[in-house]
């Protein structure tokens, strides 16, 4: 069992930044590949990034990809969400997911029923 706590949401003005957090406990932390998505108010959950279990190879979505950067640090069982150059349509509940860094992960990242853990989410608000 894997427990994800994430931390770091608030409210930002446009263009500003914030790092969010993603804090595993319970198994070991590096065997497992990390998404992170986002909820907005009457829409579906959407993949933001992901990174495997190294942290070598990293996703992004498009809506994100040159603002946001995923990375991690093994030794503090920790992933970190950096995003920068926030736009109002990045507000959103942000959450973190974990599954076993795996070819099936590999090829089904992007989608939410891919991961096993979720955390509960850390709200971002973006005022225009």
């Amino acid at each position: 069992q894997v427990q994800l706590v994430e931390s770091g949401g608030g409210l930002v003005q446009a263009g500003g930044s914030l790092r969010l957090s993603c804090a595993a406990s319970g198994r070991t932390f590096s065997p497992y590949a990390v998404g992170w998505f986002r909820q907005a108010p009457g829409k579906e959950r959407e993949f933001v990034t992901a990174i495997n279990w190294s942290g070598g190879n990293t996703f992004y979505a498009d809506s994100v990809k040159g603002r946001f950067t995923i990375s991690r640090d093994n030794a503090k069982n920790t992933v970190y969400l950096q995003m920068n150059s926030l736009k109002p349509e990045d507000t959103a509940v942000y959450y973190c997911a974990a599954d076993q860094d795996s070819s099936k992960w590999l090829r089904g990242y992007k989608d939410r029923s891919e991961y096993e853990y979720w955390g509960q989410g850390t709200q971002v608000t973006v005022s225009s």
